[in-house]
């Protein structure tokens, strides 16, 4: 039976026969008792989580049978890792999960019963649209009734997710709060996914904030096969590395041995419950069958390794386990286990013939919803609650001289205006990042917020991006409304995943039962006089773009600032949506506009009772008509809208009329705006402040082509160049020059 490759076939009878040669002790333990002398798993329980490990062990024999004529799409099995049964038998219910895609048998304890298990998970097996998480979508371990989190495939992506978790969890719980104040954040991974950056940061941030003083009730567990894919990880490196993990507390058991799994499970969650602090539980598993599907482990594994991990399989070890304790007898289990795969086997059998996704719309349903009219309703809201009730706390949050009174401000004046106002309205709202609390911000943007709301809404936090996005993430997905920020452009590539396999698929894995709201505040783009570099200066937008579902917003002129900050914010709370308020750091102190002294870059805040009337929609551009307007349009955004204004002034001078056309929102494009807009000129000159590869001007021609525009469009970008230090800067950018030979260009043809 032992060989080099471990099949479906032989797998089950090895179990067979391992289990038929077992001896009958004869004597019985009462259900009631512990299973073993010591242990607190009882035989009830134990026989609970037994059916839970046979109904993972058959959805992966399911799933490879599916797969055999072409009906099954996902095979990375749990056998091997049955035992985080007991650790699911550890929790309460309630306790939130994000789980690992070896924890068939966590998700199966968790379950009403193994039929329901059964179908849930074999109808992403086979991409069926009635999958009742992901719909289809992927396959993944996920259920809003169970609280079970949907988690994507990419590495340890989740664990800064499940810090940020669980420091939501130990906050004061507020009526819109998803889970009860005793809950404890659940995260479990791979012994290879632990060395990722992902999960390094996590395990930093979880330390961090031990030494802090903060409250975190976080139980990460890592279950180590001790292989990742074809990679061995060294012997004895995972606990060294995870128990000398400053401020997390470290417990391990062996995985295959459930009662052992279990006892160290309920130990180390009651830890957590009880002390509010983090620990990590290090479970020894085993892998069997491979990686996935049709991966020949003979490839890269010996006999006697492949034959040592078949000589802990778990489900044998709870099966001796049970017999020994004398709650079944040999033949009772085999009996079991029959009646297990037999459930599964009809399952599998009823779901081959249920329908599958059906079209563009009803994929990206989910994806990101967009409802404008209940956006607009919600900024209504806000704007009656600000000028209400909370007139008069309003007035002591602007110190006795609210911002509409202060005369015309800044951009960076007007968005901290903004964000007092967000944050006096909605008390789940939390603003963070680095130095935006007591220094208030590298730009001043966010002066003041704390010592207006504390330090338990705006804080300071540790220096690092992913953690940054982690805690937003946990928090949206609690109930709160986090707005981050990211204090560099070029700082936000350490942790664009967290945006990309995180935050924009929670909504499309769960089809909108899990959802992150969130808006992401930014610094950015180029143009700064006296602090340059390509890290401050970053003037690429493209990984962004690249996000489906995610909004980008740029603001360029104070009076935009605001109704577009409104907009991202009551889109979040309305549609759960993930936005990026990207802010141009030259603009934010900028004043004139045609000449020194002019002011006119400066906008007066509006009162709440004229919020409703100004509100910009997601993905409508503005338009500013300079002289007749007739003969060419200009289409930009941010830093190149000044540029664009003020080459549009000179050209109107020589008599030519333009319409500068301000995109506002860079995704979605304002894809009607500017076909109209470009149809009205016949010409189009597109001014990109991003690189001319990759840049926003390829997607502004790529709009104007589908879009059936027809007239002459010619694109100035700036080079395909890093930023580099002082005066040099300018040789690779868009300047005024370039902008205006561009536009004399298209009106001599």
């Amino acid at each position: 039976m032992l060989g080099r490759v471990t099949t479906p076939q032989n797998l089950d009878e090895r179990f067979r026969d391992a289990v038929s040669a077992l001896p009958d002790p004869g004597a019985r333990r009462e259900p009631a008792d512990a299973v073993r002398d010591g242990a607190l798993l009882t035989g009830a329980r134990a026989l609970e989580l037994f059916d839970a490990q046979l109904a993972s062990r058959h959805l992966d024999l399911a799933a490879r049978w599916l797969r055999s004529f072409n009906e099954g799409f996902y095979t990375i099995g749990s056998s091997g890792h049955e035992g985080n049964a007991g650790v699911a038998a550890a929790l309460l219910p309630t306790d939130p999960a994000l789980l690992h895609y070896r924890s068939a048998a966590f998700f199966a304890a968790r379950a009403k019963s193994i039929a329901d298990a059964a179908r849930d998970v074999l109808r992403g097996v086979v991409a069926s649209a009635q999958e009742p998480i992901a719909g289809g979508r992927h396959k993944v371990f996920g259920s809003a009734d169970l609280n079970i989190i949907p988690t994507t495939s990419t590495v340890a992506s989740h664990l800064p997710r499940a810090v940020g978790l669980a420091w939501s969890l130990a906050r004061p719980r507020t009526s819109q709060r998803r889970w009860p104040a005793d809950a404890i954040a659940v995260a479990s991974f791979g012994d290879a996914s632990a060395n990722h950056a992902s999960a390094t940061a996590a395990l930093n941030a979880a330390g961090w904030f031990e030494h802090s003083s903060v409250r975190l009730p976080l139980l990460l567990v890592c279950e180590d096969n001790g292989i990742g894919v074809s990679v061995p990880s060294p012997d004895g490196w995972l606990a060294a590395m995870l128990s000398t993990r400053p401020g997390v507390r470290y417990t391990s058991a062996d995985g295959c041995d459930l009662a052992a799994t279990y006892d160290a499970a309920a130990e180390a969650a009651g830890f957590v419950r009880r002390e509010r602090r983090p620990a990590v539980l290090h479970l020894s598993t085993v892998r069997l069958m491979g990686h996935a599907g049709a991966d020949a482990e003979v490839a890269y594994r010996s006999t006697e390794e492949i034959n040592r991990d078949l000589g802990r399989d778990p489900l044998i070890a709870t099966a001796r386990l049970l017999v020994a304790a004398g709650l079944l007898t040999p033949d009772e289990v085999v009996t079991r286990y029959d009646e297990v795969g037999w459930q599964v086997r009809k399952v599998a059998e009823e779901v081959l013939g249920e329908p599958k996704l059906a079209g563009v719309a009803e994929i990206v349903a989910p994806l990101a919803p967009r409802r404008p009219l209940r956006v607009a309703h919600e900024i209504t809201e806000v704007a009656t609650r600000a000028a209400g009730p909370g007139s008069r706390e309003r007035l002591q949050a602007f110190d006795g001289k609210l911002p509409e009174q202060s005369g015309p401000l800044t951009l960076a004046q007007t968005i901290n205006a903004t964000l007092t106002d967000a944050l006096l309205v909605n008390p789940g709202m939390l603003l963070f990042g680095e130095d935006v609390a007591r220094k208030g911000g590298v730009y001043g943007v966010t002066k003041r917020l704390q010592e207006r709301f504390g330090a338990e809404r705006v804080f300071d936090t540790l220096l690092d991006e992913t953690t940054i996005l982690g805690l937003a993430l946990g928090a949206g997905v609690d109930g709160l409304l986090p707005v981050p920020e990211i204090q560099y452009l070029a700082y936000l590539h350490n942790a664009e995943d967290q945006l990309r396999g995180e935050a924009a698929t929670m909504s499309f894995f769960s089809s909108g039962a899990y959802k992150n709201p969130m808006v992401v505040r930014v610094a950015g783009l180029a143009y700064q006089q006296a602090f340059g570099g390509h890290f401050h200066n970053d003037n690429s937008v493209a990984v962004l773009r690249d996000v489906p579902g995610l909004v980008l917003a740029v603001p360029s002129r104070p009076a935009d600032a605001a109704p577009m900050l409104r907009s991202c914010l009551a889109s979040a709370a309305a549609d759960g949506s993930v936005c990026v308020f990207l802010e141009p750091i030259a603009l934010y102190h900028t004043r004139d506009l045609y000449e020194q002294g002019d002011n006119e870059w400066l906008s007066p805040y509006s009162p709440p009772n004229q919020w409703s009337g100004e509100h910009v929609p997601i993905g409508r551009a503005r338009i500013y008509p300079v002289g007749n307007a007739a003969d060419l349009t200009i289409v930009t955004f941010g830093n190149g809208l000044r540029m664009s204004l003020r080459v549009a002034a000179k050209l109107a001078e020589q008599g030519y009329g333009s319409r500068v056309v301000d995109l506002r929102w860079l995704s979605p494009l304002p894809a009607a705006d500017l076909v109209r807009e470009a149809s009205a000129t016949g010409r189009v000159l597109i001014v990109d402040e991003t690189r001319r590869s990759g840049g926003v001007g390829e997607g502004i021609l790529a709009a104007l082509v589908d879009g059936g525009f027809v007239g002459a469009a010619r694109r100035i970008a700036s080079a395909d160049s890093l930023i580099p230090l002082g005066p040099a800067a300018q040789q690779v950018l868009v300047g005024e020059d370039a902008i205006t030979q561009g536009a004399h260009a298209l009106l001599a043809r």
